[in-house]
């Protein structure tokens, strides 16, 4: 890794801002463009936006925290970064594609690495059937909404809402209920990672929904598909000593 060229990136804030300047001084740099390595400082948001950004080119994301939880991010530490890179553990993430179908017949498309989410928009509970690669699979929920979390995104929301915390490398992906009240004791289900699920919003136009994907947003859908995008997988990086395998196994047995 001493031979790569590293980008430094922050969020933005006081804390970032201090880091990266320290950072810059202290290591060469260039631009992300150029870089074969991004360091990010910053919090769990800013390394997701990063994320995002090097879809499609799958340039390896190091984050160092400068924000506050920190779930995907390593120690902030200025000394010992070209040897913590050379010595880093590469999680790839694949992402999943939400496509949305308006009430409107409008098509859109979004990407996701911590989950996708249909969300009710009034005060009125949403109704939502559920197919799975083609078979019905829940007919009608009743619910404040529903989502779908891969491995890496399965202690974000999905861990909120009462879904399972899923290790990373298992391949399958979290259907998480968020406040169902019909059928009130259903949790959810673990899916291979290559099914291809559906959600079709009954009574739409009364009972409006949202789907979300990560930071965005599609209101007044009909129906949402999700599914893997493997073509825009990107990597992140974490110390050995602190991989997210042994973070996400911390995570099930904290009280």
């Amino acid at each position: 890794m001493h031979d790569k060229k590293i980008a430094f990136v922050g969020s933005g804030s006081p804390r970032a801002k201090k880091a990266v300047d320290a950072l810059s001084r202290k290591y060469s740099h260039v631009s992300t463009e150029e870089a074969d390595v991004v360091v990010a400082l910053g919090g769990d948001g800013f390394i997701l936006q990063c994320l995002h950004e090097s879809m499609g080119r799958d340039i390896p994301i190091y984050g160092m925290n400068r924000g506050t939880v920190g779930f995907l991010m390593n120690e902030y530490r200025e000394d010992g970064l070209i040897e913590r890179l050379d010595s880093a553990q590469a999680v790839k993430f694949v992402p999943l594609r939400l496509k949305s179908f308006g009430i409107d017949g409008t098509e859109s498309e979004a990407l996701a690495i911590n989950e996708v989410s249909l969300l009710r928009e009034t005060r009125q509970a949403a109704k939502i059937r559920i197919p799975i690669d083609g078979i019905e699979r829940m007919a009608e929920m009743i619910c404040d909404g529903v989502l779908v979390a891969p491995p890496a995104g399965s202690t974000a929301y999905n861990l909120s809402a009462h879904g399972p915390i899923v290790p990373i490398g298992s391949d399958v992906l979290a259907l998480t209920p968020i406040s169902a009240f019909r059928p009130r004791r259903w949790r959810g289900a673990l899916l291979p990672h290559n099914a291809k699920i559906r959600f079709e919003v009954l009574e739409a136009a009364k009972r409006p929904v949202s789907a979300v994907a990560d930071g965005t947003e599609i209101r007044d859908v009909a129906a949402v598909e999700v599914g893997e995008a493997p073509e825009f997988a990107v990597t992140i990086l974490f110390d050995k000593e602190h991989g997210l395998e042994e973070r996400i196994l911390k995570e099930q047995f904290a009280s």
